[in-house]
């Protein structure tokens, strides 16, 4: 594993894995207690996730951009008895630890080396069972607070493998760009997993830059590349991007999002490679379906079900929907899909019908399997390749003092895909500007989920039961994003 001039071999990240389960048996953590992890892109991450796991704790990762009032709500949510943050993240994860009365261990990048070497390795791993839970990871709906997805031993592992085995065919002569953040499913499972699993490298980059992300292609010997769509295009268009040294790149996969066919194109011409698209979630660990390096591949679709995975469509009522272009909502089964929300039992019920998980992404499948996404069921918001929950956003702006009503919406963006827009009513009598109303968001939200774009309106449309309408809601042209 690299980050620049770090070099993170395997027999030092299972060093390091056996300090961090010895450092959490001191700290009495017991098999099935939840730690919090909120690190970037940083080797400490999988030293502390695979020593937390040995331990057979349930890692909750976080993004590290979470603010106190966030990271207080995923500790408490899940019962965590520890959490460990990154030295610049751990004033607002401190804070949050505080409020629900727990530990936070700040990892520094050297510092964290000496606490670990007052912990003789521990080579003991603690026997899980295939449906025990590994990883709790939160993802919002569009109502209620986020909901913690149960990944099991099983989901991580065989999805990993999937990934690793016939999406990118990895050897342990393979290094595999990790861009996607380690906290998100898909950097995870097809990044971090699907890499150790075959004994891969994997290079890392804290945070994407797309000119910094083409000369490590170059300089490491890249032959594998996994990102989101707006990835690929801040690569093609980055200003070094005609002297890049792309030769060693074979094989690249996208999901998140929909890649427009002409990024798709533009980037394998540019730069000698292929690229797979696909599509998954967090309650399915996260791949469901690809485009495969063996097989025709369809740009604009979403490919097929990967092995071990089923994938249909269905109507409201749950009815299957039948071929010939009909549009339903995507149903998915498999040895991918979660143990269910935790804590969450209705929730659970309602997502996990007969064993077939309800996505809540509307798609159409052609005569040989292919699926092609065709409408979000959701009213999620992809910025960057990042999910924003409107209701999240809409709950964080109610909570100033002038807000009446709040409708958060997404805006088309040139360069993120989507941006986060949101239009308020004030209460009458109480006064708010935009600007005042984006900095009061700023301070509650992550930055990749506060509304850039703020306009006030004297009321929003409302449906005949007095429901907000999101679906008409848009901006004045002068607030349009660019």
């Amino acid at each position: 594993m690299k980050l620049d001039d770090t070099v993170l071999t395997y027999d030092q990240l299972l060093d390091g894995a056996r300090r961090v389960t010895s450092l959490l048996r001191s700290k009495g953590i017991e098999p099935g207690d939840r730690i919090g992890l909120v690190l970037p892109n940083v080797p400490h991450f999988p030293v502390l996730f695979y020593g937390a796991v040995a331990a057979g704790a349930v890692v909750v990762p976080m993004n590290p951009l979470l603010k106190a009032r966030e990271v207080e709500y995923y500790l408490e949510d899940s019962g965590a008895s520890l959490v460990f943050a990154w030295e610049e993240m751990a004033d607002e994860a401190t804070k949050g630890a505080k409020a629900v009365d727990i530990e936070c261990i700040p990892v520094e990048a050297q510092g964290f080396l000496g606490l670990l070497a007052e912990h003789e390795p521990d080579d003991e791993v603690v026997e899980r069972a295939d449906d025990d839970t590994m990883v709790l990871l939160y993802t919002s709906g569009t109502t209620g607070q986020p909901k913690g997805a149960e990944l099991t031993h099983h989901n991580m592992v065989t999805n990993a493998l999937t990934s690793a085995e016939t999406l990118v065919e990895l050897s342990e002569e393979d290094v595999v760009m990790g861009c996607l953040p380690l906290f998100h499913c898909f950097g995870l499972t097809c990044g971090l997993n699907a890499a150790v699993a075959k004994g891969a490298c994997l290079t890392l980059i804290p945070r994407f830059d797309a000119a910094k992300a083409l000369k490590v292609v170059g300089r490491d010997g890249v032959t594998v590349f996994e990102g989101v769509p707006t990835m690929y295009a801040g690569m093609l268009h980055a200003d070094n991007a005609d002297d890049a040294d792309m030769s060693s790149l074979r094989t690249c996969i996208s999901g998140g999002a929909a890649m427009p066919a002409e990024v798709m194109k533009a980037f394998e011409k540019t730069f000698d490679c292929m690229v797979l698209e696909g599509y998954g979630l967090s309650e399915t660990s996260p791949v469901a379906s690809f485009n495969r390096p063996d097989r025709e591949r369809k740009p604009g679709t979403i490919g097929t079900p990967v092995r071990g995975v089923e994938m249909k469509l269905i109507d409201d009522e749950g009815n299957d929907v039948a071929g010939d272009g009909e549009v339903g909502e995507i149903a998915i089964k498999g040895e991918n899909v979660m143990r269910g929300y935790w804590g969450r039992e209705d929730a659970t019920a309602e997502a996990i019908v007969d064993g077939w998980f309800r996505s809540g992404d509307l798609a159409t499948v052609d005569e040989e399997g292919y699926f092609t996404i065709v409408d979000r069921k959701k009213d999620l918001i992809i910025r960057g390749g990042y999910n924003v929950y409107p209701l999240e956003v809409e709950e964080a702006l109610y909570e100033h003092d002038a807000v009446g009503e709040v409708a958060v919406v997404g805006l088309p963006h040139d360069d993120l895909g989507e941006e986060v827009g949101a239009a308020v009513a004030l209460k009458a009598g109480k006064e708010a500007t935009e600007d005042e109303l984006k900095e009061f968001a700023k301070e509650q939200l992550a930055a990749y989920k506060y509304p850039r774009v703020i306009w006030i309106v004297d009321e929003l449309p409302k449906g005949p039961t007095g429901k907000i309408l999101r679906r008409e809601v848009s901006p004045p042209d002068s607030e349009r994003s660019e």
